[in-house]
């Protein structure tokens, strides 16, 4: 008899998965970037909101997909379902080849930037090929380190996933309700908040000179729109990866009502306590500084030390021992969200294997229930991702590839209601029609920006999505030789 996928996740386990795959170490770093680039606290805010927004009402628009089709696979088998084998293997190949694995690798050089605080040894050169045009560090293998252990650790069962992501999640939240509750409470304790906001609306980016000046640029109209849809991909970022818990809806407990359940409350509880941390932060630090200061008030966020707003926040707080407390959160926090990742992802591939679509083997379970191969196979690109790239550049082509299956997936719902009007829908999306076109329509918006401001990056994403149709043939031409 053929094994199956054990159901043994509850609502908690699944809104785990959703909040502590979301919650990285973006929400320690990126507004310093953002702040750079659109000079406003007002501004700075209406773009996590923004962000919030948008991802809260994408996961109300998959809960109506999710109550259809609680199978192992989640956004995969949406897609299939929608627009047939061709669209799906394409996402499918681009959440191997760079969603899943390259999340995943940025998350995991995330945990090793932060180790290399309390061991600066790891900065290290540990292999260089062909003088300083290639050159691996030790930081690159600690991620790939980390990535192994956690993948070895989800080849044992559901219940070492489960325990490791409750464990994670519940440490990072806690830890960050500390920092939003103590930042907050030092607004009533100085003017700094109040001074952020007194010019809350006046946009501008701000750019470093080589020799170290500033330029100041305002923002007003299509500058401005510009400014915030191309960067508005860090906030993004920080808060992708929730439909992830989609991926394993075959292991959730009475999915059809726990998965749409998770999504609202995953993504809702993660956009509040990110406007929060945003809002301590600007209550601890003023948005704007000096590249050139030494103190960690008079830098602001704009110019926190390596970007590190989290730590400067905390700075304010604790003083000089706070870097080290953040290094350690942010570890806790990148080592939570990937054993997330980790588990979810082998799951598509998984479904894909089903439907031979992936190599066969990443179809079998091994004697714990989970997919082995699929879980080795994911964590043997990822590693290799570890070493390709920059944290920026995985980033933001992780992050465009997944702005673009979203918007696939979602009108996919309306194809859905469409061609199959009487199909059981346990859970029907919250204001539909309108919400899910909403969506739609802004993570188009978000899109063009980006294609126009990052043209590398997204161009890139958009090559390796259409680089996977010749794949898909060449597979469907193998499985018919084999048939």
């Amino acid at each position: 008899m053929e094994k199956e996928l054990k159901r043994e996740l509850g609502l908690i386990d699944a809104t785990s998965i959703v909040a502590g795959s979301m919650i990285g170490s973006g929400i320690f770093i990126v507004s310093a970037d953002m702040s750079r680039t659109v000079g406003s606290a007002g501004y700075l805010l209406l773009l996590w909101v923004i962000t919030g927004v948008i991802t809260v009402m994408a996961a109300l628009s998959y809960g109506e997909l999710a109550g259809m089709m609680p199978k192992a696979g989640g956004q995969f088998v949406y897609i299939q379902r929608a627009y047939g084998n061709l669209i799906s293997f394409l996402y499918g190949w681009t959440v191997f080849t760079v969603i899943q694995t390259g999340v995943i690798a940025a998350v995991a050089v995330a945990f090793a930037n932060y180790t290399a605080i309390f061991f600066p040894e790891l900065q290290n050169q540990m292999l260089s090929i062909g003088g300083s045009s290639f050159v691996i560090t030790w930081k690159q293998i600690l991620a790939i380190i980390t990535i192994v252990l956690l993948t070895y650790s989800n080849t044992r069962g559901i219940r070492n996933g489960k325990m490791i992501q409750l464990v994670f999640t519940s440490a990072k939240l806690l830890a960050l309700f500390a920092l939003i509750v103590l930042g907050i409470a030092m607004a009533f304790k100085t003017n700094t908040l109040m001074e952020n906001f007194k010019n809350a609306w006046d946009a501008s980016t701000t750019t470093v000179n080589k020799d170290g000046t500033i330029n100041i640029t305002h923002l007003a109209g299509f500058a401005l729109i510009g400014a915030m849809g191309s960067t508005i991909i860090n906030s993004l970022f920080s808060a992708d990866a929730w439909n992830n818990v989609t991926f394993i809806a075959g292991e959730i407990k009475d999915p059809k009502k726990n998965i749409p359940r998770s999504l609202f409350l995953g993504t809702l509880l993660v956009t509040l306590i990110y406007v929060l941390a945003n809002v301590a932060y600007l209550a601890l630090l003023p948005l704007k500084g000096d590249p050139s200061a030494h103190d960690t008030f008079a830098q602001g966020i704009q110019f926190a030390t390596n970007d590190r707003v989290g730590a400067s926040a905390a700075t304010m707080i604790f003083g000089n021992v706070a870097l080290f407390i953040m290094a350690g959160l942010i570890m806790v926090s990148t080592f939570g969200c990937n054993n997330g990742l980790i588990l979810s992802g082998a799951r598509v591939y998984y479904a894909m294997a089903k439907e031979k679509l992936f190599l066969k083997k990443a179809g079998t379970l091994n004697n714990n229930d989970v997919p082995a191969f699929a879980l080795w196979t994911q964590c043997a690109w990822a590693s290799l991702l570890c070493l390709s790239g920059t944290y920026k550049d995985l980033v933001s082509y992780s992050t465009f590839a997944s702005m673009i299956f979203y918007i696939v997936t979602i009108i996919g719902l309306f194809i859905l209601r469409k061609k199959e009007p009487n199909a059981e829908r346990p859970y029907k999306a919250f204001g539909y029609p309108l919400v899910p076109a909403l969506y739609i329509l802004s993570a188009i918006a978000i899109c063009a920006i980006l294609i126009i401001y990052d043209g590398r990056n997204t161009g890139f994403a958009l090559v390796w999505v259409f680089a996977g149709i010749p794949v898909y043939y060449l597979t469907k031409k193998k499985n018919l030789g084999e048939g």
